[in-house]
């Protein structure tokens, strides 16, 4: 099958929307989100993430805790936490709505409109689920960076840095508002809707009589309408 303009499209838009939510879930399980460094013992390095602590320690292994309150959080990676999972769903559901209202996808029982707009759906909730995981992450380093800096903090006592997981999930929000922006954009391609014959008034065809024979040639006239006295 030759893929359209607007079919291609939707492809890169789906392809682009399901390496965001992959990043996306990647990003909310790893606890690289935060790394310390001890400078007293520089074989052993701090992790944090949205669900657990963890110690690395070099040549050794690697020991991690879950956190046993959600409320003993701080209050960024609490509204991450919720934001994180709601992207979750925000980005699988505007696939499956994309994947439905996409060229590849074929039933005779679902019009030409209807498709896009399920189109449309699907690359409004690709661009929301990108903006409920960049603004997240983008708290969270925003918040790393305030008590990097903060004066109060003697300069001895070891500063939280950025981990690879903030810079994992940037890139995830990246690919998912691409995604939905060229669903969107798929959706306003493609020609104008034909009308469907049914909804035209109907139209009498003119009522012909039978052939009659003329110099051994046939030819059609008009039958005159009945006359009532």
């Amino acid at each position: 099958m030759a893929w359209s303009f607007r079919g291609k499209v939707q492809l890169a838009g789906l392809l682009l929307s399901l390496l965001g939510w992959v990043c996306s879930c990647v990003t909310t399980a790893l606890p690289q989100w935060k790394t310390l460094n001890l400078e007293l013992n520089e074989m052993e390095t701090w992790i944090m993430g949205l669900w657990e602590v963890c110690v690395n320690q070099e040549e050794v292994a690697t020991v991690c805790k879950a956190f046993e309150s959600f409320l003993s959080l701080p209050q960024e990676l609490q509204v991450s936490r919720v934001l994180m999972v709601a992207s979750h769903g925000l980005g699988l559901l505007g696939l499956l709505l994309s994947v439905f209202g996409s060229e590849c996808f074929q039933f005779h029982r679902i019009s030409h409109i209807f498709k896009r707009r399920l189109c449309l759906l699907g690359g409004t909730l690709e661009a929301s689920a990108s903006a409920t995981t960049l603004f997240p992450v983008s708290w969270v380093a925003y918040a790393t960076i305030q008590d990097f800096w903060d004066d109060s903090v003697p300069e001895i006592v070891p500063r939280w840095e950025f981990g690879d997981a903030l810079f994992l999930g940037w890139a995830a929000g990246i690919f998912l508002a691409l995604g939905g922006l060229l669903l969107i954009f798929s959706s306003c391609l493609g020609k104008e809707d034909v009308p469907s014959p049914r909804m035209t008034g109907p139209t009498a065809p003119p009522s012909y009589a039978p052939a009659e024979e003329f110099d051994g040639s046939f030819y059609l006239t008009p039958r005159p309408k009945n006359l009532f006295i």
